[in-house]
């Protein structure tokens, strides 16, 4: 059996390596999508809720009851920052995998 060489072990490494940050990248980006569609999706429950109506919402292991105000300032804010992560990520697949058709 004929010995690889080592400029292709080291490319073979790196695409490894590339296929793994990848994999990593890809899943968190599921993670957040699929957090950010539990947050839209508790958006639009909460827009049919009265004003006045008691919500809860969890901090930690304490649910505290809250004004729907608030707790939409704060849905909304969790929905822009998971878009932002999502972005992110999107850049940085985009770039892992063209890095890894270059090699």
């Amino acid at each position: 059996m004929q010995q690889i060489p080592p400029k292709v072990q080291n490319q073979i490494a790196m695409l490894q390596q590339l296929q793994q940050q990848l994999q990593t990248v890809v899943g968190q980006k599921t993670q957040y999508e699929i957090a950010l569609r539990e947050a839209k999706r508790a958006g639009e429950e909460l827009k049919e809720v009265p004003e006045d109506a008691e919500i809860f919402t969890n901090i930690g292991t304490v649910m505290i009851q809250q004004k729907k105000s608030k707790v939409e300032a704060s849905l909304n804010e969790r929905i822009e920052t998971l878009e932002l992560r999502i972005k992110s990520l999107e850049k940085q697949e985009k770039a892992l995998q063209t890095r890894f058709e270059q090699v």
